[in-house]
């Protein structure tokens, strides 16, 4: 059973704001373990200051719900009210956020944890994620939920 440690979760976390610098973005990275838990949460100087708390729920989202934000779109779209009532469910700890920049750190098949960016575009929050997790080694890709009479196949 794999765990994310601490010293990984600051080295994602490095790596995330290096490559953020690297397209001129300030931006908030967080990370979590598989149960939602931070990290590790850092804020880059010049950041918006709701940036940690969007990151956080981007993470959260990513870990517990595990598959990454841009998976969980299309399912949010296609049940927005399911989607608002997990959030009021007494065990969650943030709102479930299906966007872009959410992405579920998985290594050896296990899903291990949640990283969440915050701060540039969309496309540059989920561009940074993606290089940042495949470049440290981390899984990319996710088998995606069947439809009832089909099934399931891989998705990215």
């Amino acid at each position: 059973m794999s765990t994310l440690t601490l010293d990984a979760a600051e080295k994602i976390v490095a790596a995330a704001h290096e490559r953020a610098r690297t397209v001129g973005k300030a931006v908030s990275v967080a990370v979590v373990d598989a149960g939602g838990f931070p990290i590790a949460i850092r804020r880059a100087d010049g950041a918006r200051p709701l940036t940690p708390d969007i990151a956080r729920a981007k993470a959260y989202t990513a870990a517990i719900m595990q598959r990454p934000g841009k998976m969980l779109k299309k399912w949010q779209e296609s049940q927005p009210v399911f989607f608002g009532q997990l959030s009021q469910l007494p065990g969650a700890a943030l709102p479930i956020m299906a966007t872009d920049g959410s992405v579920t750190i998985k290594k050896d098949g296990e899903i291990i944890g949640g990283l969440g960016i915050a701060g540039g575009t969309a496309d540059e929050d989920q561009q940074i994620a993606d290089d940042v997790l495949q470049s440290l080694g981390y899984e990319l890709e996710f088998a995606a939920w069947g439809v009832a009479g089909q099934p399931a196949g891989k998705d990215v």
